[in-house]
């Protein structure tokens, strides 16, 4: 039986492969400062993305996407600026925020999941 953490890895790993495939650029896996995690940090083109993945074995608990609350955002975009700042970005710098949701065996990947806030 797998514990939760290893499941999240390999569902981290599967999403990091899915961004590949999709023409990103994989900077970092599970960044972490004071302010707490983000997933995956990839480039898209000129944008830096920041991906949290969930994963979710069947829907009977919600949706993956649902588990990416106000709170989780407001996390991930304190987490972005810090990343933003200690690699010396601009202000400027187009950044996005990205959800890859896998509900079994199905990803789904949500573009502009949310906005800095």
């Amino acid at each position: 039986m797998q514990n939760n953490r290893s499941v999240g890895t390999i569902k981290e790993d599967l999403a990091a492969e899915y961004l590949k495939k999709d023409g990103h650029e994989i900077l970092g896996k599970n960044f972490r400062c004071k302010y707490g995690e983000i997933d995956l940090i990839s480039k898209e083109g000129n944008y830096y993305v920041f991906t949290e993945v969930k994963y979710r074995k069947n829907a009977a608990d919600g949706y993956p996407q649902e588990a990416v609350t106000k709170k989780k955002q407001r996390t991930i975009a304190l987490v972005a600026n810090y990343y933003i700042m200690k690699n010396h970005l601009t202000a400027d710098t187009p950044v996005r925020f990205d959800v890859i949701a896998i509900l079994g065996d199905e990803i789904t990947h949500i573009k502009n999941a949310f906005y800095a806030i």
